[in-house]
């Protein structure tokens, strides 16, 4: 297939400064949750993604000096020439499919406790940590800002003998203290680096000078910006001081990323803002300057692509989260393939793997962070290792991704489910309110299987113990899903909650089936993810009187990962509903319900004709059980059907099945380690 003409912009060469891209495909700066920790793994990734099209690949924040360490978080370093090799081996990589490399240098300044390093942190004025750390970050004098620009610069030199091609000074997100300078409301200094916005910016400004008088004309010099910090008056805004700021700086950097600040903000996820919001933001900047401008908007349509740069909105498609669930995009489109591209559906689950400390992870891809560690490729698997058959019982994201992931290498593939469409789980849960982008993971599937000849799909197929043993497949996978429990065990509760006869106990299977409370309504939540919040919000929507219970000191609290928890607690405060945190559900009677402090055991009770339990969900495994008393030779179950858990979880685990199907006893550590080395002594 060749590629549509309408595209061919997107394919141009663009010039910044020194530098050419070989197209208009910039995946931005993000994080991996590999960085200095595992770089094996982070370099594969980025490899991976030069490979599959993008003309410019960055790192994540690179630390320049211990005075703003980061750890336990696994983000990139260049303290002095020992941490070379490691980026040096990633631009490497990166080089040998024919891409640019940018590093993205960054103090943190009080984003950072130091807890390693234990140094001081510095910021513009005296200050606590950004984080709940004990810790409070100095003022920094003039000796300290001329520190500074020289560890900036010594960096920048490094990066440059590393082997890349843009050096940013990082000044987005509210994460670094290039940014906190900006700001007027985190600078509350009254010397030449504060008050007016020339002072504030002065810093920025010797760094981007210094930075360029480091590497000479070797290296393109970028910028990233946040235009606006959504803070109104208080910050700057993209009416404001955002684009002033742009005005003063226009031609010192050689490229422009722009952004809104914060990270929950610029990486929103679908379920509160569409793909593309930040444009409001952002559009004028190419107006102001000459140079190159990328920006972001969770962009997966080549469509969108095409209409912002023809419309003088971007020079480059910036991509974070798009380029982690399908980082053969770029090629894909140039292939003519647009139709297999995997579309982000702004889940974070990639973030929660940053947040946490280990390498990233993608519900659509589950590829991601796994191309060093056990050599997945997103688009290359091995063939069928036997001309055998596979039956999967369940068409859920775990069955739909094994269906996909074997056919892909030429088994013989039924899938069989007893709905009357695929989706399992999905198909009522991309009907909650924000999620319906969340469908693509299965209508990426569906599509893909379609186009197979060796993968049969059956629907309204309830298969039975019997006729499955009578289908006589080489290979038997269950991936029937799971259901909401109505007892109320859960993390809390391990034993259940007394429920007294005739209470009335609904689960999120029966509000998605659409049975509704009659008078007010109790929510125990003691998932801790979206599912809780989401119940509130549609039962708040139909009118009906909800009070959201939690043990947790936050709704939907484990949504911190995702980056959306504060937006789901405003939001149901908004809608009115009651929210009692820290509470454990121990009894429910006709009418109402019995709440305990989690910190005094102090009783309560509260009017509830019915009670919504979302505390865990039980496997709905009776056909693997019955199948396993029967004794098939290869019967296996995967997904929720083995332990419920996310949608990423699922579709993981049905692609790892397709892999490692007839690769006979996995090794005790089934991937490859990064093992630390005993340091020489000095």
């Amino acid at each position: 297939m060749t590629r549509d003409p309408r595209f061919d912009i997107l394919f141009e060469p663009v010039r910044i400064g020194p530098v050419t891209a070989p197209n208009r495909f910039y995946q931005v700066p993000h994080c991996n949750g590999m960085g200095r920790s595992y770089p094996s793994s982070m370099t594969e990734m980025r490899r991976t993604k030069a490979e599959g099209g993008w003309g410019v690949v960055t790192t994540e924040e690179v630390e320049i000096h211990p005075s703003a360490d980061h750890s336990p978080w696994m983000g990139g370093r260049l303290w002095d020439d020992r941490d070379v090799p490691v980026l040096a081996r990633m631009c490497e990589a990166v080089h040998e499919y024919g891409a640019l490399v940018g590093c993205e240098l960054n103090h943190a300044g009080a984003m950072a406790a130091n807890r390693y390093s234990r140094d001081v942190p510095m910021a513009p004025s005296h200050t606590p940590v950004a984080l709940h750390d004990p810790v409070q970050a100095r003022a920094m004098d003039l000796s300290d800002i001329a520190n500074l620009r020289r560890w900036h610069r010594e960096a920048a030199i490094r990066a440059r003998d590393a082997g890349f091609d843009i050096i940013y000074v990082y000044a987005g997100h509210q994460l670094s203290t290039i940014s906190h300078f900006l700001s007027p409301y985190r600078n509350r200094r009254s010397d030449a680096y504060g008050g007016s916005l020339e002072n504030r910016a002065r810093l920025l400004r010797e760094a981007l000078e210094d930075t360029r008088d480091a590497v000479g004309d070797t290296c393109a010099i970028a910028i990233r910006l946040s235009v606006d910090e959504l803070m109104g008056p208080q910050g700057i805004t993209s009416d404001g001081d955002g684009r002033e700021l742009v005005e003063m700086l226009a031609e010192v950097p050689d490229l422009w990323d722009v952004n809104i600040s914060g990270w929950e903000n610029d990486s929103a996820t679908s379920r509160f803002k569409a793909a593309g919001y930040q444009e409001d933001y952002i559009r004028w900047v190419k107006g102001v300057t000459s140079k190159p401008v990328v920006g972001v908007g969770r962009y997966t349509s080549p469509d969108t692509m095409v209409s912002l740069v023809k419309n003088g909105v971007l020079d480059f498609i910036g991509a974070a989260r798009p380029s982690i669930a399908d980082p053969f995009l770029p090629k894909k489109i140039d292939e003519g393939r647009v139709e297999d591209i995997r579309e982000c559906i702004g889940c974070n689950i990639c973030v929660s793997g940053d947040n946490m400390f280990v390498p990233i992870r993608c519900t659509q891809n589950p590829t991601m962070g796994e191309e060093w560690r056990k050599r997945w490729h997103p688009e290359r698997i091995a063939p069928r290792h036997a001309d055998e058959s596979v039956l999967i019982v369940g068409a859920g994201p775990a069955g739909l991704e094994a269906a996909r992931a074997l056919g892909q290498r030429g088994y013989a593939v039924t899938l069989a489910d007893g709905a009357e469409v695929l989706g399992g789980r999905l198909i009522t849960e991309r009907r909650l309110p924000g999620l319906s982008e969340w469908g693509r993971v299965v209508d990426h599937r569906i599509w893909q299987i379609s186009q197979m000849a060796n993968v049969e799909t059956f629907l309204a197929s309830a298969l039975t113990p019997e006729t499955v043993q009578e289908f006589a497949a080489d290979h038997v996978v269950i991936a029937t899903g799971a259901k909401w429990a109505a007892d109320g065990i859960g993390r809390e509760n391990p034993r259940g909650i007394s429920i007294a006869s005739p209470a009335r106990i609904l689960t999120p299977d029966d509000i998605m089936a659409g049975d509704r409370p009659d008078g007010p309504v109790v929510i125990f939540d003691d998932d801790h993810f979206y599912m809780g919040g989401l119940m509130a919000e549609v039962l708040r929507k139909d009118g009906i009187d909800v009070t959201f219970v939690t043990p947790a000191a936050h709704v939907s609290e484990w949504t911190y990962q995702t980056l959306e928890q504060h937006k789901i607690q405003s939001r149901l405060m908004e809608m009115g509903v009651k929210i009692k945190l820290s509470h454990n559900l121990t009894r429910i009677a006709p009418g109402k319900v019995t709440l305990a402090c989690g910190y005094s055991g102090a009783q309560e009770d509260v009017e509830a004709d019915s009670t919504v339990l979302v505390t865990m969900r039980n496997p709905v495994d009776a056909l693997y059980q019955s199948l396993a008393q029967a004794g098939l030779p290869s019967l296996t179950r995967i997904g929720d059907c083995l332990a419920p858990g996310t949608i990423a979880a699922a579709v993981y685990a049905g692609h790892r099945y397709a892999r490692e199907i007839g690769e006979g006893d996995m090794p005790n550590v089934p991937f490859r380690r990064e093992l630390p080395q005993i340091a020489a002594q000095d």
